[in-house]
């Protein structure tokens, strides 16, 4: 079972005890936004999505793995981060995340993503981690671009969303990158 701990969160296995927590802030409009899925977000879909959780491999390639933010002060829920190893492509991974808006700007979300990344580069040794957001996700961006990743690309109306087109920022970050920006946290 994969759990990761920072100063102020455990990252690890989504549980039927999230269910609630986890259908409330995938629920937001405003957080569902430049997410895949819609509003309202069921508590049956909740119990749905952790379910099939439950048989995802850590690093299996091809297989999204979503791990819940947990305040280590107060047991709840409060995000998710998520990552695959990409398919047919040599040591590289893709990253995603979600954060309950109360939670904004405290940096929950840096602490979860930079966990995550040590874990992706010192224990799965990727090479590559990838990212992609909405051009209009500022929040987005700045999380990304102060963990280091860098802008890779705009991909102008290049995905198909909700009923309509939708550009994609994409980012990028190698395992060196990562070591001499976060020395501390390399092995």
């Amino acid at each position: 079972m994969l759990r990761l701990e920072t100063n102020r969160l455990f990252l690890r296995p989504l549980s039927q005890k999230d269910v609630s927590a986890f259908s409330e802030y995938r629920s937001d409009p405003d957080i569902a936004r430049y997410q895949g899925w819609g509003t309202p977000f069921t508590e049956e879909q909740a119990k749905i999505f952790i379910d099939q959780m439950k048989d995802v491999v850590p690093g299996e390639a091809g297989q999204w793995l979503q791990l819940g933010m947990e305040l280590k002060t107060t047991g709840i829920l409060i995000g998710d981060v998520a990552f695959q190893v990409i398919k047919d492509s040599h040591r590289q991974a893709e990253i995603g995340m979600t954060l309950s808006r109360p939670y904004h700007k405290l940096g929950y979300g840096f602490e979860a993503v930079s966990a995550l990344m040590d874990y992706l580069f010192n224990d799965l040794k990727v090479h590559r981690v990838i990212a992609n957001c909405d051009p209009d996700n500022h929040p987005a961006h700045r999380l990304l671009e102060r963990i280091g990743f860098r802008r890779e690309g705009l991909f102008v109306e290049s995905l198909w969303y909700k009923g309509d087109w939708a550009s994609e920022l994409w980012f990028a970050l190698l395992e060196r990158e990562w070591k001499e920006l976060h020395p501390s946290q390399v092995e």
